[in-house]
């Protein structure tokens, strides 16, 4: 099985998924991390751009953890590679 870097938004759905099975309302996990609740809002919604000191709090609260992973480099295929060079024919 090949595993691929997580997005924000697959983490965030991955930590609300992880807090509603708790059964822990936005606010409680808030409480018990002492993260702002907006602050948790914007990570189960892929915006946070913030500190990894406060997802790795948030990940622990609920039971997840990062992984690290070697990165793959995706390279077009040789189709994808001769559209992007040939000239407009119009």
């Amino acid at each position: 099985m090949v595993k691929t870097m997580a997005t924000r938004a697959e983490i965030g759905r991955n930590v609300r998924q992880a807090r509603k099975t708790l059964g822990y309302t936005q606010q409680k996990l808030s409480e018990l991390t002492r993260i702002h609740k907006t602050t948790i809002s914007e990570i189960e919604n892929g915006r946070f751009t913030g500190s990894f000191d406060i997802f790795e709090r948030v990940l622990d609260a609920v039971g997840l953890q990062f992984e690290t992973a070697h990165k793959k480099h995706n390279l077009p295929d040789w189709d994808e590679i001769e559209e992007m060079f040939s000239e407009d024919e119009r």
